[in-house]
Order: structure tokens, then sequence, then C-alpha cells
């Protein structure tokens, strides 16, 4: 191992002498006559394992030394030993409260100065290593997390992508409403009503990149009635309905495959499952009402609905902004949270910005319709 560098501190050059040469066989030995000195020295390119620090000397006595090299993270972990002809007991408690890891009176015993150096710098040693391992494995950890992380968004995204090759209206209508829910859930975040929930970045995170599930039933749906150009009869409409149960079956099944509850798709079965429940009850597939709806499922009501109006599609063309507010408006208490819809009034700019940068383009809805021609 290579030798550990002791810094001696002291005004009186017959003591650094004297302590240089009791140490200079075990270690590397560096001297500072002054306070000033023995601080650029301690924060350099390689500083010293342990510093040997007299207390009475002119301008920066050693009290002050210790609390300025305290207070450097670059060398507060450096250990101090105080060598010093003062010896009340007052002294000793005030050099330790500062942080000194030990207290040596003068005139010293070298066989004790020797076996406290080497004391502490075993201790040192040990701990630089505990810390060295806490990194490693911080490290790994950290790896570790991230692994799982982006196997989560893999499967959201792959689960996404599959609704997207289903449904030829879904592509860019998922990116803009996961980001639509995003900022709902950033709006909501402090409201009393949902801070217990999004007062969570994890939950907002997750509700995010769920989002694009809403819709991961409608690959169970016919192409007759999935890619009809034109809207449903009551029977087709009724098939259709049955895309919020199957989305939510199917992620379900995901789960049994692996054999185990994932929690990170929590949300991705709220969405897919109760996105078409109501405020006021009436809408499916429970027919559920008020704060039995899953927080997730009235944010993605709202993103989804407002996207819906404002898009055009082969058989209808979109909504203007301002129509479609209104709309959504005058929803407020019966289709959906009231508290949901004054934060999307309070956020119109953001939406409108969103709706233009994941606009659908002309030539994404002639491909559209062209593959939708195929089936009529």
């Amino acid at each position: 191992m290579a030798k550990a560098t002791i810094l001696v501190v002291d005004d009186t050059p017959d003591n650094l002498a004297l302590m240089s040469g009791l140490l200079k066989d075990e270690y590397v030995v560096k001297v500072a006559n002054h306070g000033e000195k023995a601080l650029r020295i301690a924060s350099g390119d390689q500083p010293p394992d342990l510093i040997l620090l007299d207390i009475m000397m002119p301008e920066m006595d050693g009290y002050e030394v210790c609390r300025r090299l305290k207070s450097d993270e670059r060398t507060s972990a450096i250990p101090i030993i105080f060598l010093t002809a003062k010896s009340e007991a007052s002294d000793e408690t005030l050099g330790l409260s500062l942080g000194a890891v030990d207290y040596i009176t003068k005139p010293i015993s070298p066989p004790i100065v020797l076996a406290r150096v080497r004391t502490h710098l075993s201790v040192k040693r040990m701990g630089d290593a505990l810390r060295d391992h806490n990194v490693t494995l911080e490290a790994e950890v950290e790896r570790r997390t991230a692994e799982v992380v982006a196997i989560q968004d893999v499967t959201i995204h792959a689960m996404a992508s599959l609704a997207e090759t289903r449904d030829s209206d879904t592509g860019n209508h998922i990116r803009r409403t996961k980001h639509y829910v995003r900022l709902l859930a950033e709006k909501l975040r402090e409201h009393p009503r949902f801070e217990h929930f999004l007062g969570d970045e994890r939950n907002i995170d997750m509700l995010y990149k769920s989002a694009p599930l809403h819709d991961i039933g409608k690959v169970g749906v016919p192409d007759r009635i999935l890619l009809k150009p034109g809207r449903f009869d009551e029977e087709e409409m009724e098939i259709m309905k049955t895309h919020t149960t199957l989305g939510r079956d199917a992620i379900v099944q995901a789960e049994r495959e692996l054999g185990l509850e994932m929690p990170f798709l929590l949300h991705a079965k709220e969405i897919a499952y109760c996105h078409q429940e109501k405020w006021d009850g009436s809408g499916y597939p429970q027919g559920l009402s008020g704060e039995d709806i899953p927080i997730s499922a009235r944010l993605m009501a709202v993103a989804d609905v407002y996207d819906a109006l404002i898009s055009k599609r082969v058989y209808k063309d979109g909504m203007s902004h301002e129509q479609a507010v209104k709309i959504m408006s005058d929803g407020s208490g019966s289709h959906f949270d009231p508290d949901v819809i004054e934060a999307f009034l309070g956020l119109q700019e953001e939406f409108q910005d969103v709706a233009v940068r994941y606009a659908d383009s002309d030539d994404e809805l002639g491909a559209k319709a062209a593959h939708l021609s195929k089936f009529q």
C-alpha cells in the first residue's frame, strides 16, 4: 500500500523537525508553519490523509484552522489530531467539539503519537472503503432502477404501438392526450381534492406514460366497426363500448402471464377501463359517478374528449378550439369533474400549443382515408 500522507502544522521549526523525524519512516510528511499554508495544502490536488495541528499559532490559531477545514467539503473528511501545549479540559473539549478526532498534549510521548496516528488512519481507511462501497452500491441501485424503468417504458410503448397499428386515428391522438393529461395533473397537484394523489411526482409521471393505453382495448374490436368511416349504429356502438373492458383485461392478462400484479400498470388499467365513465354516472362500462371514478380516468376523459372534438377525421371536420371549449365547459358536472374542467379552462393556451405541436398532417389524413376505403 502507498504510504499515507501526514500534514504537520506548527509555527515552531523545532516542533516541525521533531514530528517529521518521528513520522518520516512510516509516512509521507508535509509541513506548514502557519494556518493559511495548511489550508492551501489540505485543499490541494493531493490532500493529506491526516493532520497534526498545533493550536497556539499567530494570526490564525489551530481552532480556526480546524473550523475552516471542517466547513469545506473538500477537506471536511480529513481527520485532525490537535497536538498542543494547552492542557485544560476546556481546551480539549473545544477542540473535539470542532470536529477533531483526538487531542494530544505536549510534551509528546512518541509511541503514543504513533499509536494514535495509526489508529485514526486505520479508521479513515475503513471509512473511505465504506464510502466507496456505498457509492458503488448506489450506482448499481441507480442502474438497476433505470433498467426497471426502461423495461416499464418499453412495455407501455409496445402496447401503445399495438393500438396504433389497429386504429388509424390513434397516432398523434395518443401523443397529444398524454401531454394534456400531464398538464392537467401538474395544474391540480396542489388542489385539496387531488394533492394526496397528484402531489407525488411519480404518479404524474406514470399517468403521462400510461395515458397512451387508454384505447388499447380497440385491438379487440372487429375491423368492420373499428375502421368504419362514419357513425356507429346502436349495435355497433355497444360492441365499440367493450373496448374499455377489453383494454383492462388485456393488461390484467399480461400481468397474469408474468405471474404478479405490476404496480406501474395500475393507472393504465384504470385509464383503459374507466375513461369513458361520466361524472353524473351516465358513462360506461360500470356507470361510475363522482369520486368513484379514478382520478386518472377523470383526467383522461377531459384530454380524450377535447382532442376528439378538435381533431379532423375522414368522416368529420375538427371543431375550433373555442367550440370545443364551449362543449367541454357545458359538460362540467355532468360529463366531467368540475374541478378538472376548471383546470382545463385555465390551460387553454397550453392545450392549443400541444395540439399544434402534434397536429395530424394532411398526408396522414389522406393515408387514413385510403386505409379506411379498403374496408368499406
